[in-house]
């Protein structure tokens, strides 16, 4: 056995089921070693693309995600991926083939790279202790919550290596919360007359926990963009707070008297630049990691401990809190974007995509994941399209890079095959993007990838354009992107009308045996209201 054959083995020994990458000479044999080893191998066709499918696929699976890239410029290819992983704390290990001689043309300072993104960087040093390195490498992914790039020499990969599997890496345990500090919040809560309860990443375990004593208090439910789906089916629900939040959701949220953001930075993205959080309001942030609170604004109280445990662990009397019979029939009715009246702007050759948005939410089936690219459009596919759960919907944005939703969808659709899986892009990232479209054909998945095409990055022609600047560099010709979409081998549609998605019925009663791209003319005259929104915080 090789140094290669052992980090492979012990990877898939540690319960590396899925492998994303792109293979080249440097990291051939542990890739192969992991499939020995029973891992699936999904080949992408860019490494910036694998890197995000991993990611998505650790976020809707709840498993270790893991890369396999060639030294030098496979790492480089892959960064944006990498950067948005680790900036959402996914727990991923990356395999990075590594030259250790600075006169090779594929040598880069692979650790440094890896520090600079907020990764963490590992190396195997010795034949001896390779095993040990995967074990490390894993632990720290999956106990810290981390992005680690596992740097693996060329001139180390072929050395015998010793035999023997690895030890296992018992499932984390986090430390009891202080007793003092719940009682802090259980005190904070029983004060409150109108709480609200913010749920982000770190929450997304804890959603019985928080409903209970959200029943208990009074609390209304809200998440942030990442949790999106936490609480589907509570009448107490307001969907995500934010930049995305609804009209009755911003009223009520920025009414309230106490927010408590579970596991959730409670950033300017959450809070709509600290907006939505009354001067008078009581702040409390639930988080496993002392130094996540208070990062983006300062808090009253601070908890540090896991979400589960620490909404297990506090103790109220129950109170009515926010919640009314009066207020309950308000949100029934209007507690989803697509229940709030608007002016239909749908024009002869493009359809408004609010109302493109709520056709797609009654047509497509209810149990669908949902993968979100960014750009002006992202908030119409992210408000409008209900998902059954927090596992229906994965939004790589932490990085803000558009360019990363199909891959993304790739991700999430191999972690739940049950679904029908949902990518919607703008038509700046779908193109960027765009060469996935061969491997979302290749791997037969039956994706629905939804292009809200405006023709140019909607973002910057809506931000710069009130102020008269030319807008040249961000505008394009129309793209026929039907056309593409069957030079992959999709099915494809080119929307203008509601009556164009007769097309996706018929997809939909079908074998559903090639992908369907939708290209959508969306209309080009306004920001969306989301954008709107950010803009006034820049």
């Amino acid at each position: 056995m090789t140094v290669a054959d052992a980090v492979g083995r012990a990877l898939a020994d540690l319960g590396a089921d899925h492998v994303f990458g792109v293979v080249g000479s440097g990291n051939f044999h542990v890739t192969n070693a992991l499939v020995a080893g029973g891992a699936r191998y999904v080949a992408a066709r860019h490494e910036g693309g694998a890197a995000t499918m991993a990611d998505a696929y650790a976020r809707t699976s709840g498993r270790l995600g893991v890369l396999s890239v060639h030294q030098g410029c496979g790492l480089t290819n892959a960064m944006t991926g990498i950067a948005e992983a680790a900036k959402s704390r996914t727990p991923m290990v990356v395999l990075a083939a590594e030259v250790t001689s600075p006169h090779s043309n594929f040598f880069v300072d692979q650790a440094a790279l890896a520090t600079s993104v907020g990764a963490v960087a590992e190396r195997v040093t010795s034949a001896g202790s390779a095993v040990d390195a995967v074990v490390r490498a894993v632990r720290r992914a999956t106990h810290e919550r981390r992005t680690v790039v596992l740097n693996l020499p060329l001139d180390l990969q072929s050395e015998p290596a010793p035999a023997g599997a690895p030890e296992p890496v018992p499932p984390h345990v986090p430390p009891a919360p202080d007793a003092t500090s719940v009682e802090a919040l259980a005190a904070a809560i029983a004060r409150a007359r109108r709480p609200v309860f913010v749920a982000g990443r770190g929450a997304r375990h804890a959603r019985a926990e928080l409903e209970s004593l959200a029943e208990t208090c009074g609390a209304l439910l809200a998440t942030s963009a990442v949790a999106n789906g936490l609480f589907t089916g509570n009448p107490w629900s307001l969907g995500i707070s934010g930049g995305f939040a609804t009209p009755l959701a911003v009223e009520l949220i920025s009414g309230a008297d106490l927010v408590v953001g579970w596991g959730c930075a409670l950033n300017m993205w959450t809070t709509r630049h600290g907006s939505l959080l009354g001067p008078e309001a009581t702040v409390v942030q639930v988080d496993l990691d002392a130094a996540a609170l208070g990062a983006h604004r300062s808090v009253d109280l601070g908890v540090v401990g896991d979400v589960r445990e620490v909404a297990a662990a506090v103790r109220v009397e129950p109170a009515p809190g926010y919640r009314t019979p009066e207020l309950a029939s308000r949100i029934a009715l209007t507690g989803r974007w697509r229940d709030v009246p608007h002016v239909e702007e749908s024009e002869v050759d493009r359809i408004d995509p609010r109302t493109l948005s709520a056709r797609l939410d009654d047509l497509l089936p209810a149990e669908r994941v949902v993968g979100v690219d960014s750009g002006n459009f992202m908030g119409y596919p992210s408000g409008y399209l209900a998902v059954p759960d927090e596992r229906g919907f994965c939004f790589t944005q932490a990085f803000q890079s558009i360019g990363l939703g199909l891959a993304t969808t790739i991700g999430a659709a191999l972690a739940r095959p049950d679904r029908l899986p949902v990518a919607a892009l703008g038509d700046g990232g779908g193109l960027m993007g765009i060469a996935e479209l061969e491997t979302v054909v290749r791997l037969g998945l039956p994706m629905v990838v939804v292009v809200y095409n405006d023709s140019g990055y909607g973002a910057e022609i809506h931000h710069f354009g009130p102020g008269g600047h030319p807008l040249d560099t961000v505008r394009f010709a129309d793209t026929d992107l039907a056309a593409i979409g069957r030079g992959f081998g999709c099915t494809a549609l080119t929307v203008r009308r509601r009556d164009d998605l007769a097309g996706l019925t018929e997809w939909l009663d079908g074998p559903r045996d090639t992908p369907l791209l939708i290209d959508a003319k969306v209309t080009t005259g306004r920001a969306s209201w989301w954008l709107e929104e950010a803009f006034r915080g820049h």
